[in-house]
C-alpha cells in the first residue's frame, strides 16, 4: 500500500510540480498525528502548497480507517478551490492505490440552498428577519444584480426548477441578498419533516451526502455553530482539520454573539401577529420599554452584568417571549398554507427569547459573556439604533469540548506561532500548553495493517511543527520600520507619516498596498499621494473589493489603500505588489468590549493581559498583512511599517518574531534607494 509520502508525490506530479521538502514533512506529520491520535498545529507559510499537504493524508486515512474527515476553511471561496480542485486532483491520485475510491462532499449552512417549498408558496414572502441567523453568515453579501429585484427573484425561480443542488454558488451570475432571502429559509425557519417537499429538500440532501461520505468540506461558519452548542449541523466525523486555524476563534465569537433591539422585538412581534394570529399586547409594551431604556444607556461594555433597568426591561421582553411561544402552538394542525408563516414567525420569537434569557440569565451572572451597549447606523437620514450585545468572555472551552473532544484535529496556517511559539494559539483553542509534546519531526509508519491508537489520554497531547516556506524570505524583501517617526497618537494619520508614504511611493513609481488601521487613515493617505505623485491612487469604498483587488493586479504602476479586509486573503503576487506600507502596529481598539474584557480576565487571572491579548492580535495582523508581498519565489519588495514602537517598545520582539523574517533596516535612503532600483529593474 502505497504511503502517503508516495501519494503526495503522484499528486504533485498530475500538477506538473516537484516535490517541496515543506509540504513532504507536513504529509509525514499529519499522517502520524492521525495515528497517534494527538492534535497538531502545523505552520505552512506561503508556498508550502499545504492544501495537498493535509488533503492526502486525510484521504487516505479516511478510507483505509474508515473515520470520516471534516475539513474546514476559513471562506467560500477557499471552500470552492478545495473542493473542485485540490480533492479531485488528490482523489485521483489516490484511487488506484486504496481499496476503494475516497467519496467527498460539500456542505453548507442551511441558508445557502434555495427552499423548494418557499419558491412554491409554502413560506409568506418575507424580508429578512433583524436578527443575523448563524448559518447565513457563510456566504458574503451581495451578488451580480440582474435588474432589480423582482428580476432577480424571477431568475431564481427559474433556476430553481433547474438546479440539482440548489447551491447559491451554483447561480452564475449571482444575485443580492435581499432576493436570496425570497427563496431560502435559515435551519430555524425549516419545517423539517412536516415539510410537503422534503424529499427534494437541498440542504437534507447534502447532509445526506455528508453523512455518506469519507472526507467532507465545509468552512468556519459552519464550526463556529457547532461549536455554539448545535453539533449536529456537522456529520459523526473522528477527524477535523482546519485550514486558516488562525481565524477560527473570531469565527466562533461571531457565531455565538447576540443582539437585541427596540426594532427586533418589534419585528417579532409583527410576525408572531401576522403569521401566528396572536395577541402580542405585553410583547409590544416590552419592547418600547426596552427601546426607551437603550435610547438613555450611553454605549460600552457593561464591566458587572446589565444595569438593573436595562436588566429589568430585558427580563421583560424574555417574559413577554415565553408566554408569546406558548400562544403560538396550535391546539391542532395548522391550517393548510399557514404552516411556513407559523413557523416563520415561532422560529423568531423562540430566538428572541433565547437572546434575552442569555442577557439576563447564569452566562451573565457567572461572568461567561460580555455584554455592551452600541449604536449602529439604520441608514442615510436615519438615527442610530441603540443595541445590546453579548459575546463569550472565552471561546476556548466551547472550542475544546464542542469541536476537539473525542476526535483528532489538524490546525494549519501560515500564521500560528506568534512571537516565535505555539502557545498562544493553542491556549485559544482550548489546548493545555502544558500537554505540549516536543519531538523530532516523526517518521511516518502508516502500513495499511496498522490501526489509529486508542489510548484515550493520547488525544490530549498535541504539538506544534513550523514546516517552513520554500521562500527565501531575507533575500526577497526588506522589512524597514520607520524609526525616526513619532509614535502613532489619536489622529488618524500625521503630516510626517504622509510625507513618509509619499517619498515611499514616488521611490517604487507605485506598486503599494497601503494597509491601514481606519478606513479615514487609508482615505487621507489616498489624498495625500494623489495630489504629488503621478501614479493611480484606488481607495477601499470606492468600489466594490474585488473590482479594486484586480485593477490593482492589473496596472504595475496602480496603488491600492484600504483597511482590515486587505490584511488578510489578497494575493497578488509580481511587480503589481512591491511596496507593502503599514501604517501602525495594528492593536485592537481600547474600547473593543470583547478584547478588552478578555485582556482583564487574563490580568485578574495572574497574566499579562497586554500580552495575551492586545499584542497576540497585532502580532498575528502584521504576519498576515507582511505576508501579502512575496507570494512566489520570484517576487522582491519591502514592507515598510511606519510606527517605530516595532523596534523601541519591550514587545517589539514578540511582534517581529511573527512576522516572515525579511532583511531588517531602520534607515529610509537605504529602503527608498532600494525601491528605485526595483523600479527600474521592471
Amino acid at each position: 500500500m502505497a504511503t502517503a509520502v508516495e501519494l503526495l508525490a503522484r499528486a504533485v506530479a498530475s500538477l506538473g510540480g516537484a516535490p517541496r521538502p515543506g509540504q513532504q514533512q507536513m504529509v509525514e506529520a499529519v499522517s502520524a498525528a492521525l495515528m497517534s491520535r494527538e492534535h497538531l498545529l502545523v505552520q505552512a507559510g506561503t508556498g508550502t502548497g499545504k492544501s495537498l499537504g493535509y488533503l492526502v493524508p486525510a484521504a487516505r486515512h479516511a478510507v483505509l480507517h474508515d473515520e470520516r474527515v471534516v475539513v474546514s476553511t476559513a471562506t467560500l471561496a477557499l471552500q470552492r478551490q478545495v473542493l473542485t480542485r485540490d480533492l479531485p486532483l488528490v482523489v485521483e491520485a489516490v484511487a488506484g492505490q486504496l481499496p476503494r475510491r475516497p467519496e467527498i462532499a460539500l456542505l453548507k449552512g442551511w441558508h445557502n440552498y434555495v427552499c423548494l417549498n418557499k419558491v412554491e408558496g409554502g413560506y409568506p414572502q418575507e424580508e429578512a428577519t433583524l436578527f443575523a441567523a448563524g448559518d447565513a453568515a457563510d456566504h458574503p453579501d451581495g451578488g451580480a444584480a440582474a435588474g432589480g429585484l423582482g428580476a432577480e427573484v424571477v431568475r431564481l425561480r427559474e433556476w430553481a426548477a433547474e438546479t440539482s443542488t440548489g447551491d447559491r454558488d451554483d447561480l452564475v451570475p449571482g444575485v443580492g441578498d435581499r432576493a436570496w432571502r425570497q427563496v431560502s429559509v435559515t435551519a430555524m425557519e425549516c419545517m423539517g419533516p412536516t415539510c410537503p417537499l422534503i424529499e427534494d429538500c437541498f440542504p437534507d440532501r447534502a447532509r445526506a451526502r455528508a453523512r455518506e461520505a469519507d472526507v467532507v468540506v465545509t468552512n468556519h461558519a459552519m464550526l463556529g455553530i457547532a461549536a455554539g452548542g448545535s453539533p449536529g449541523v456537522l456529520p459523526e466525523h473522528q477527524v477535523l482539520v482546519v485550514d486558516e486555524a488562525h481565524e477560527l476563534t473570531d469565527r466562533v465569537t461571531a457565531q455565538a454573539t447576540a443582539e437585541l433591539s427596540g426594532p427586533v422585538v418589534e419585528q417579532a412581534a409583527r410576525l408572531a401577529r401576522r403569521h401566528g394570529g396572536v395577541a402580542t399586547d405585553d410583547l409590544d409594551r416590552a419592547g418600547q420599554e426596552l427601546a426607551a431604556v437603550l435610547v438613555a444607556t450611553p454605549e460600552g461594555r457593561f464591566a458587572d452584568g446589565l444595569p438593573g433597568h436595562v436588566a429589568t426591561a430585558v427580563g421583560s421582553v424574555r417574559d413577554a417571549a415565553r408566554a408569546l411561544l406558548t400562544a403560538l402552538k396550535p391546539e391542532g394542525p395548522p391550517a393548510k398554507g399557514t404552516e411556513g408563516g407559523l413557523k416563520l414567525a415561532t422560529s423568531t420569537v423562540l430566538l428572541l427569547f433565547e437572546v434575552a434569557e442569555r442577557m439576563v440569565g447564569d452566562a451573565a451572572d457567572k461572568g461567561h459573556d460580555v455584554l455592551w451597549c452600541a449604536r449602529t447606523a439604520e441608514g442615510r437620514g436615519r438615527p442610530p439604533v441603540p443595541r445590546l450585545h453579548a459575546a463569550p468572555l472565552a471561546v476556548s472551552g466551547l472550542v475544546r469540548s464542542q469541536l476537539l473532544t473525542g476526535r483528532t484535529a489538524v490546525l494549519t496556517s501560515a500564521t500560528l506561532s506568534l512571537g516565535g511559539s505555539f502557545t498562544t494559539t493553542a491556549r485559544g483553542l482550548g489546548l493545555d500548553p502544558a500537554a505540549e509534546r516536543e519531538q523530532a519531526p516523526p517518521v511516518v509508519g502508516d502500513e495499511p495493517a496498522d490501526e489509529p491508537s486508542h489510548d484515550p489520554d493520547a488525544v490530549r497531547r498535541w504539538r506544534g511543527l513550523d514546516v517552513g516556506s520554500p521562500f527565501d524570505y531575507p533575500r526577497s524583501g526588506i522589512l524597514y520600520v520607520a524609526s525616526h517617526l513619532p509614535a502613532p497618537g489619536r489622529e488618524p494619520t500625521t503630516d510626517s507619516q504622509l510625507d513618509e508614504i509619499v517619498e515611499l511611493v514616488q521611490a517604487s513609481g507605485g506598486g503599494a498596498l497601503g494597509l491601514f488601521s481606519s478606513r479615514r487613515a487609508a482615505e487621507q493617505a489616498a489624498e495625500a499621494v494623489r495630489g504629488r505623485v503621478d501614479v493611480p491612487i484606488l481607495c477601499q469604498g470606492e468600489d466594490q473589493l474585488p473590482t479594486l483587488v484586480r485593477r490593482f493586479a492589473e496596472d504595475d504602476a496602480t496603488c491600492l489603500f484600504g483597511t482590515l479586509s486587505l490584511w488578510q486573503g489578497v494575493d497578488v503576487p509580481g511587480r503589481s505588489n512591491r511596496l507593502v506600507i503599514i501604517d501602525r502596529v495594528p492593536f485592537p481598539r481600547p474600547d473593543d468590549p470583547v478584547r478588552s474584557a478578555r485582556s482583564e480576565a487574563v490580568a485578574a487571572a495572574g497574566g499579562n493581559g497586554f500580552m495575551a491579548v492586545a499584542a497576540s492580535h497585532a502580532a498575528l495582523l502584521l504576519a498576515q498583512g507582511a505576508g501579502r508581498l512575496v507570494r512566489t519565489a520570484t517576487d522582491r519588495g519591502v514592507v515598510a511599517v511606519l510606527d517605530p514602537r516595532l523596534v523601541t517598545a519591550r514587545y517589539a520582539g514578540f511582534l517581529v518574531r511573527s512576522m516572515p523574517p525579511f532583511w531588517r533596516t531602520t534607515d529610509p535612503a537605504l529602503v527608498r534607494s532600494a525601491l528605485t532600483r526595483l523600479a527600474a529593474d521592471g
